[in-house]
């Protein structure tokens, strides 16, 4: 267990242990006053004063954000332990009503330590709980005192017993129902982001593994790249005479151009941070450039982009992995609808909200669960090799984003991009 988790539960132990000196302080005000027992007020208000002074001191590290470790934990019951040993001890031994409070270290150890320890715990209670049966100091009623009789040989100290039983029972129902469930639920939210953190190493070992593919593969195709860019050059030369052909091998060119850019900001940005490879930009361009260079490798497939953001327009990091991220879900958006998309952009809470708006059908419920998974493609048949929307998640995570399909009326799919601006923003490098 990590130093926040025993921070966390240390804080809830000093939560219960707040509840503790309360119900002791109420328990000894009403036996004095309404039952009129004498009890040792110096004992009771110094193992009082005590847990409050041990209280504070803990609080205080806990205010400084000292480490807390195991051992600590267990010092704190432990001593929990002793002090409330010396108050039953002072204050009518096994029959003080609220002896139960023994459990309450217990639960604690139970919960947020080691079997060891929680066994040790459950020894040195129930030690304590028997020595108390013959080793303490009686407590004697007042108004009883002229007939020698003292609390536990007492009809009216048995009664007092029975209510105090009942207390003590309603006191450690809310105690057990609150603060153990809250350590219960603080066990399964760190089981749960441990469980998360592995599915983040895992899609960042398949990342690596890609960008590594990605690079050799641009290596590879850069010399092809550039023998088809000289050769289309020439045929633009030789046939400009023929309107036609002459557009076709220049758009020809245009496409082999922008291959060849992907694959150089694919090599120069190889092992750069994200502030070095970056640079800043006001949202608007950002997505406006990225939408004209979609048109270009894409111009059968009209794309109409509504932009609605604030002026002035806030920076964002012009980041070509976020850049290449929208490409993929406006090309799984055009894929799914060649006769035209729609994208809008807008700021609602802090948050860059970008739609991207198709008119094909919605995915079945297998397949839409499937949807980002590596390798799992629904277009196998055109080609699709199943990882433009998986790495498409990826950035946005980076960036701590999302995207969202959900169906549109009366057909279509909207696919749904949220990026907080704060993230998006430029790091100033140290």
């Amino acid at each position: 267990m990590s130093s926040l988790a025993f921070a966390t539960n240390l804080r809830r132990l000093l939560w219960l242990r707040v509840v503790m000196m309360a119900a002791l302080a109420l328990a000894s005000i009403v036996a004095t006053r309404a039952f009129d027992i004498a009890l040792p007020t110096i004992e009771v208000a110094s193992a009082i004063g005590l847990m409050l002074v041990v209280n504070l001191f803990s609080w205080l590290r806990l205010w400084r954000q000292a480490r807390i470790h195991e051992l600590e934990l267990l010092t704190q019951l432990l001593l929990d332990i002793a002090l409330l040993t010396w108050l039953f001890y002072v204050t009518g031994g096994y029959s003080n009503p609220f002896v139960w409070m023994y459990l309450l270290p217990l639960s604690v150890a139970a919960v947020a330590l080691p079997w060891r320890y929680t066994w040790l715990i459950a020894a040195l209670v129930i030690a304590a709980y028997s020595l108390l049966m013959f080793w303490y100091e009686p407590l004697t009623i007042h108004s009883a005192m002229h007939h020698g009789a003292s609390y536990h040989e007492h009809d009216q100290g048995f009664s007092l017993h029975l209510l105090g039983m009942w207390g003590g029972f309603v006191v450690s129902a809310i105690v057990i129902a609150f603060f153990v469930e809250r350590m219960g639920r603080n066990l399964r939210e760190y089981d749960k982001l441990l469980a998360e953190s592995r599915e983040k190493l895992l899609a960042s070992e398949r990342m690596l593994a890609l960008g590594t593919l990605a690079t050799g593969a641009a290596h590879e195709l850069g010399t092809p790249l550039s023998t088809m860019a000289v050769i289309t050059q020439e045929l633009v030369q030789e046939h400009q005479h023929d309107p036609g052909l002459s557009s076709s091998l220049t758009l020809l060119r245009k496409q082999i151009d922008r291959c060849k850019e992907i694959l150089s900001s694919i090599t120069a940005s190889a092992g750069m941070m994200r502030s070095e490879a970056a640079s800043s930009m006001p949202a608007d361009a950002f997505i406006g450039q990225v939408t004209e260079r979609w048109q270009e490798m894409r111009p059968s497939t009209p794309i109409k982009v509504d932009i609605q953001l604030p002026q002035p327009c806030p920076l964002i990091v012009a980041d070509l992995a976020l850049g290449q991220a929208l490409t993929n879900l406006i090309n799984n958006a055009a894929d799914a609808s060649p006769h035209g998309i729609s994208l809008s952009a807008r700021v609602e809470q802090n948050m860059l909200i970008i739609d991207i708006h198709d008119q094909g059908s919605f995915p079945s419920a297998d397949r839409l669960a499937l949807i980002g998974r590596p390798f799992h493609s629904t277009k196998q048949d055109a080609g699709g090799l199943g990882l433009g929307i998986f790495l498409a998640k990826s950035v946005l995570e980076k960036f701590d984003g999302e995207v969202a399909f959900t169906p549109r009326q009366p057909q279509g799919t909207l696919s749904r991009v949220r990026i907080p601006l704060k993230n998006l923003q430029l790091k100033p490098t140290p």
